[in-house]
């Protein structure tokens, strides 16, 4: 062997001493084909690399000659005197250098999300990594699914090089990104400012909005000059959202906002867009047991109260006539801007039956219904549809004492009736059945003159006196001191129900329909009539004056 042959082999196994298996070194590509990648990792000497590991998902090959790569030293020399290398365990090396650097350093690394995993998603960093489900985000995140494929940078919360063991989390970035903006908001917030937001949560009494690592409350009733079931009616969570800071209180972090409050207040001028008497279209968006109430714009609501639906219909809810969504014709009756309250009426969209009741019911008029209802006080006598007439127990006869409607009628009776008064305003319409027939007090004074005998059945005795019947339905009244010429304490002593007794009647008032009868004076007049036929004998016989008789009768009367 020569000296040069000598120096070569000499070279040579320096070169390989100086490698060390394990150890990651830098090469220069020197040719690619399809199944190895020849590097030249320096001390002239080269090694085989697979293909495969130079190449992506696609199965692109991502090198070419020239080159510079890092490789790991498996072997420095193989049964076929080659040396060994390993572009994915360098690479893997690499990485798990990278991560233990960016652990110590408290610096963030970027991945992307594998897959699911139990309690959480794998992550690549290079190298596959773990990320609680808990760590996720902020917020609980309900769909992890959706987050697959995503690319995000992570804090490395626990590191095992040993074990191949990392835990990452994205939540604590989140959070202290989110510190971050909380202090620069909380030196620019104020009472007025009108902030971006992001929805954050939704309740059933309004919306939490981030404003950059500070919460603020956008309540219920702030969201809309008009009516909000629920918030979610309006938002969903993630929502961006402009609002209006209310309140800050800085010492609790405490922030109020409104939306609405941006927004023109509908309120303002509501009495020149809606003048009283104009007739406008509207939703019912609430029914209550008083009325229902009906939007005319957001923001604007008027209620009709259950008395201004209908003009004759006793409407005792307003389901009876609307539906919740019905949209609904009315008219403006009064406009309360400081209050906020417009009044409306459907009814008034129809004429007013009782504006013509006067004209087709003049009073007087003679009319035939049906009794629809019967009450203590009297009969309701339906004429139109919707119209009833009530005929007064007092104006059902003349003559009998009526305790009770129903003691003559029945719902359903068809009566005649008179027209007595019609009040358009109240909506009141009086009919009597009496005034059919004339009226038998108004001759009575003429048919029971005073002092004129008359005899009747009594038909009550009571503790003032006894009632006797003169004709049907006409009682005369007998009072206590007027059945004897004796004192009389208990009339049931004197008379008895069902007894026919004759009287003299002493009063008759037809206003008062009263007529009152005297059986005492019967007596009397009985011994005038004796007194003065005993004094016409006498005097045929001898010469006596009247005065002379009376002193005898008297005397007589007083012996007895």
């Amino acid at each position: 062997m020569s000296e040069q042959a000598t120096s070569f082999a000499e070279l040579f196994e320096q070169s390989v001493a100086k490698m060390t298996e394990g150890e990651v070194v830098k090469g220069r590509v020197l040719t690619v084909d399809d199944d190895h990648v020849q590097v030249d990792i320096g001390f002239k000497s080269e090694g085989l690399v697979d293909t495969w590991e130079f190449m992506d998902e696609a199965g692109n090959v991502l090198v070419k000659v020239g080159d510079e790569v890092d490789v790991l030293i498996e072997e420095a020399e193989d049964a076929d005197g080659r040396i060994v290398l390993s572009k994915e365990k360098a690479d893997r090396l690499k990485v798990w250098d990278e991560i233990s650097e960016a652990y110590e350093a408290d610096r963030a690394v970027e991945g992307r999300i594998l897959s699911r995993v139990k309690g959480g998603l794998s992550v690549d960093i290079g190298v596959k990594a773990f990320l609680p489900g808990s760590q996720v985000d902020l917020r609980p995140v309900r769909n992890l699914d959706a987050m697959l494929g995503e690319r995000m940078d992570f804090k490395i919360i626990k590191f095992n090089k040993r074990r191949g063991n990392i835990v990452l989390s994205r939540r604590a970035l989140l959070e202290k990104e989110r510190e971050k903006m909380r202090a620069t908001t909380l030196q620019t917030l104020e009472e007025g400012q009108i902030v971006d937001g992001v929805i954050k949560n939704i309740t059933d009494y309004g919306a939490f909005i981030d404003l950059g690592g500070i919460d603020g409350l956008l309540h219920v009733t702030d969201m809309s000059w008009g009516r909000v079931n629920h918030p979610s009616e309006l938002f969903r969570v993630g929502d961006e959202i402009k609002v209006k800071v209310l309140k800050f209180d800085s010492d609790s972090e405490r922030v109020s906002l409104g939306l609405k409050q941006i927004q023109p207040d509908p309120w303002v001028d509501a009495a020149m867009r809606y003048p009283i008497g104009v007739r406008l279209k509207g939703k019912v968006v609430s029914l209550t047991d008083y009325g229902a109430f009906i939007e005319l714009e957001p923001g604007i609501e008027g209620l009709v109260h259950v008395s201004e639906m209908s003009w004759t219909k006793r409407v005792k809810h307003p389901s009876k006539v609307v539906n919740l969504g019905d949209e609904v014709e009315s008219v403006v009756l009064d406009v309360d801007e400081h209050n906020r309250k417009i009044s409306l009426g459907m009814k008034q969209i129809e004429p007013n039956p009782w504006a013509l009741i006067e004209e087709k019911y003049p009073v007087g008029t003679h009319v035939s219904g049906e009794i629809r209802n019967i009450t203590n006080f009297g009969v309701f006598v339906g004429l139109d549809e919707g119209i009833d007439g009530l005929v007064h127990v007092s104006d059902i006869s003349w003559t009998e004492q009526i305790k009770h409607p129903s003691e003559k009628f029945e719902k359903g009776d068809v009566v005649n009736a008179v027209v007595l008064k019609i009040d358009r305003e109240n909506e009141k319409f009086s009919l009597g059945i009496k005034q059919l027939e004339a009226n038998p007090w108004d001759d009575i004074q003429k048919k029971y003159p005073l002092g004129s005998e008359i005899s009747g059945d009594i038909t009550n005795v009571t503790d003032f006196g006894a009632f006797v019947k003169l004709e049907e339905g006409i009682e005369g009244l007998i009072y206590s001191s007027e059945l004897s010429e004796e004192r009389v304490e208990r009339p049931s002593d004197v008379v008895s129900a069902g007894q026919t007794v004759t009287a003299i009647i002493t009063k008759v008032d037809p206003v008062d329909q009263k007529i009152s009868l005297s059986i005492k004076a019967v007596a009397d007049r009985e011994q005038r009539e004796a007194l003065k036929k005993l004094a016409t004998q006498q005097s045929a016989t001898q010469t006596t004056t009247f005065g002379d008789l009376l002193k005898e009768k008297l005397a007589e009367k007083a012996e007895e």
